[in-house]
């Protein structure tokens, strides 16, 4: 292998229909993927301890050991391996029983395989360290940059949200009695919520908050475009790079979790819906 061809990612199947298992392992393995597939979640959870994959297709309902189990015990671990979810369960509350047991995205049965590719191919790129780019004579980065790396990320919110790319502080945008959203150091503040991209620490007030990966970007999102309202479709296009449409009821499930962990009794809700266009970060 030339050492600058990509290496090929790795997923872990956990599904115990065969039929739906086979399927899914040809259609991944013809997509470019290596593939380990098992049929229960003991099984699942020995794998990736022996040879940690780049990321787990998780089936929900499996005998013994199910989907959310092995998700848990791995978040308990340490373990940050992105998990997909597989699941018949169309509920909302079994969907954030998924992402409260730490899973980073779900696909419900009956799904299309494409669906499946473009969720894995989102997570995939999000857990990747962005990459070392070269810069053209002005400083500017090069079209080697990933497009949907953290870094290129940063820098394009940071042009739509006023801050200096070279000090995090805000610049004056020229609107007499707005306050932009704020860069305390290597913080991000807005409406009583603070958060530490490098370290991925988040904290209302004194209280810090406990937070998935997908929460946690979802939050930083909408911090750095504080008081501006975001569509449906930037948010599907900064958080997993690709929008899903407008029958999903992905984001609106992640929005309803992070609203659970960041409201406070008798304290003003901060994520508001505006109904038919996105949401907005704001202490009213």
């Amino acid at each position: 292998m030339s050492p600058t061809a990509p290496r090929t990612p790795t997923v872990l199947l956990a599904e115990d229909d065969r039929a739906i298992r086979n399927a899914l392992e040809r259609a991944l393995t013809l997509e470019g993927y290596r593939v380990t597939a098992v049929a229960d979640g003991v099984e699942a959870l020995a794998q990736t301890r022996r040879s940690r994959p780049d990321v787990l297709l998780l089936d929900v309902m499996m005998p013994g050991i199910d989907g959310l189990q092995v998700c848990r015990a791995l978040r308990a671990e340490g373990d940050r391996t992105p998990v997909l979810m597989l699941t018949a369960l169309v509920e909302t509350a079994d969907r954030i029983a998924g992402l409260d047991a730490g899973a980073d995205d779900y696909v419900v049965k009956p799904f299309d395989v494409e669906e499946v590719f473009a969720r894995l191919r989102a997570l995939l790129r999000r857990a990747a360290p962005a990459p070392a780019s070269a810069s053209a004579p002005d400083g500017t980065p090069t079209a080697q940059e990933q497009p949907d790396s953290r870094t290129t990320r940063e820098t394009r919110e940071t042009r739509e949200t006023g801050e200096t790319r070279e000090t995090g502080e805000p610049r004056d945008q020229g609107k007499p009695g707005e306050t932009p959203n704020a860069a305390l150091g290597r913080h991000l503040a807005a409406a009583g919520v603070r958060m530490d991209p490098q370290a991925r620490r988040a904290w209302r007030g004194r209280r810090e908050l406990e937070l998935t990966r997908t929460e946690f970007e979802l939050l930083e999102l909408l911090i750095r475009n504080a008081g501006i309202v975001l569509d449906h479709s930037t948010i599907y296009d900064r958080i997993w790079g690709y929008d899903f449409g407008p029958g999903s009821k992905n984001l609106a499930v992640y929005v309803g979790y992070l609203r659970r962990k960041l409201d406070e009794p008798g304290a003003p809700q901060l994520i508001h819906t505006v109904r038919g266009v996105g949401y907005v970060l704001r202490e009213d």
